[in-house]
């Protein structure tokens, strides 16, 4: 998968890093792909709900030992 733009949020407690995703993704365009990295562990059930609300697809999550990496596709 190849990664269009990533955003590094760690360090930022919800709901800062879907709002920095929020304006992210408007940098991309449809069909691209967007990172983004935090460390709140709330970020997991918000960019689930995020995505759904917003229609674009989650590809992904990794819950590495201090960040958690969301991968994101945008869909309109």
């Amino acid at each position: 998968m190849e990664v269009k733009k990533t955003i590094d949020a760690s360090g930022l407690s919800c709901p800062l890093p879907i709002v920095k995703l929020s304006q992210g993704i408007k940098e991309i365009g449809i069909g691209e792909v967007i990172e983004i990295i935090a460390t709140d562990q709330s970020f997991i059930p918000d960019v689930e709900a995020w995505c759904r609300k917003t229609g674009n697809t989650l590809l992904e999550i990794k819950n590495e030992e201090e960040k958690i990496r969301a991968f994101i596709k945008k869909e309109k």
